[in-house]
């Protein structure tokens, strides 16, 4: 069934607002006492109260239940805008809700739906991060998931001048992102492993564990250990979010992971130059190496999630004909791609570019994919949909989402916070992003002429 079609059928015929991430599927921020049901919906704190008898409180919380509630009644949960943005270009616009559910069995979407939403249930899919540990200290990521970034603030002090950062991504070290020292007992840990050997290790589909950068965790490697301590006792899939940094050990994960059932998931969006800007820390040709590496491995497959931003989309057409080179060498079930689009903070978002570079990689998407499209054994449906629902969303949507500024504020915040982060990171936005055009503008022109 494509995905359209499953939509319509399956999770439509139950309410208009039905996901099943709600019930099966959950991000959990072990550091900071945190859950959502997926990437999208801000985090909100777990009862740390209730872990003592019931570790599943740490997915089952009292919010989450709720949304259940609004779904089962056809309403939509407000922390899950971006896919109802997404929805509401035309009815026939295919949100993440369809691929949060359709990963699941028809049945266990049934069994969801005839759940009471007061009830525990068992997750199926979980990405859990255990502390913020991370090398990196990409432009659109904050002192709450990279210790890097918390660096940055504490020698630099918060970035100023911003008016549209309401959450204050960028004035404080996020303290309460990492509540017990890495030495320290942590509650929120303990329940997790409580949780794992009692019976999550029997339900879950798969477990992605992401951070930080999750290999520089002494979780992260006991984790590993026990999935090759307990052969045939879990059927769970594992998988690791990787920036696949130039120190990360890829040599040390393959050999550990030998005769699991492992996958891999790293952030990618740009190339060269660009891609080092947006992700500080960066070395590409090492990441080119690592993901080679891996394809080359055991590993059943390498998964590239693109955050969409308004810095990639220069070379992001550039960057998709690397991962289409990749399909044709390694297959294209063992390299994927998925692009999801930054609204957070969100004058960082595609959105705010001019009209005419919104235009130009409109143009420069649709012929990548044109050219793909119809070609066998290249591109995943999903990755198809991606790329339309991008290009539409560039044409159509006018705000990152409802609560955003307007957009002189947005273009304020755009340069007075590249201008510090040129500063504090040794860096030029005008050097890296001055690329030749056939246009009046380009990027480093359009940010010289940003009046603060």
């Amino acid at each position: 069934m494509n995905d359209l079609d499953f939509k319509h059928e399956i999770l439509d015929t139950k309410s208009a607002s039905f996901c099943a991430a709600k019930w099966y599927n959950a991000t959990i921020w072990l550091g900071s006492g945190q859950t959502t049901s997926c990437h999208h919906p801000p985090a909100h704190a777990i009862d740390a109260t209730a872990l003592a008898i019931n570790p599943s409180a740490l997915h089952n919380t009292a919010k989450k239940k709720d949304d259940r509630r609004l779904m089962l009644e056809g309403k939509r949960p407000a922390g899950c805008e971006y896919c109802w943005k997404i929805e509401d270009m035309g009815k026939d616009a295919v949100s993440d809700r369809v691929y949060k559910s359709k990963i699941y069995p028809i049945k266990a979407l049934d069994e969801a739906y005839r759940t009471p939403h007061t009830e525990d249930v068992n997750l199926r899919t979980l990405e859990i991060a255990f502390d913020r540990t991370c090398q990196f200290a990409c432009s659109y990521c904050n002192p709450a998931f990279s210790s890097t970034w918390v660096n940055d603030i504490k020698k630099h002090g918060p970035y100023v001048g911003l008016v549209s950062d309401g959450r204050n991504h960028f004035t404080h070290a996020h303290a309460s992102s990492q509540l017990y020292r890495l030495s320290e007992t942590n509650p929120y840990v303990e329940a997790f492993f409580k949780w794992w050997e009692t019976d999550l290790h029997q339900t879950l589909q798969e477990l992605r564990i992401t951070g930080g950068e999750p290999l520089m965790s002494a979780e992260t490697w006991k984790l590993i250990d026990w999935f090759k301590n307990n052969p045939g006792r879990s059927s769970t899939r594992l998988a690791i979010n990787s920036n696949l940094g130039a120190d990360v050990d890829v040599d040390r994960l393959i050999e550990s992971t030998r005769g699991l059932d492992v996958e891999i998931y790293t952030s990618m969006e740009a190339i060269g130059a660009h891609a080092e800007y947006i992700r500080d820390g960066l070395d590409y040709s090492a990441w080119l190496r690592n993901v080679e590496k891996l394809l080359d491995s055991h590993v059943g497959a390498v998964h590239v999630m693109a955050t969409i931003n308004a810095l990639c989309l220069t070379t992001l057409p550039m960057f998709l004909h690397y991962v289409v080179q990749l399909k044709s060498k390694y297959g294209r079930d063992r390299v994927n791609f998925t692009l999801n689009i930054l609204r957070f903070p969100s004058f960082q978002s595609p959105l705010v570019l001019p009209k005419a570079l919104l235009k130009r990689h409109m143009f420069d998407l649709s012929n990548f994919l044109n050219r793909w499209k119809s070609v066998p054994g290249i591109l995943h449906e999903h990755e198809i949909n991606h790329l339309s629902r991008l290009i539409d969303y560039l044409d159509v949507v006018k705000t990152p989402h409802s609560d955003a500024f307007d957009m002189p504020k947005l273009h304020n915040d755009f340069k007075q916070f590249y201008t510090q982060y040129d500063q504090r990171r040794g860096k030029s936005f005008k050097d890296t992003f001055n690329d030749d055009t056939p246009l009046d503008v380009t990027l480093a022109t359009w940010y010289d002429s940003i009046q603060i």
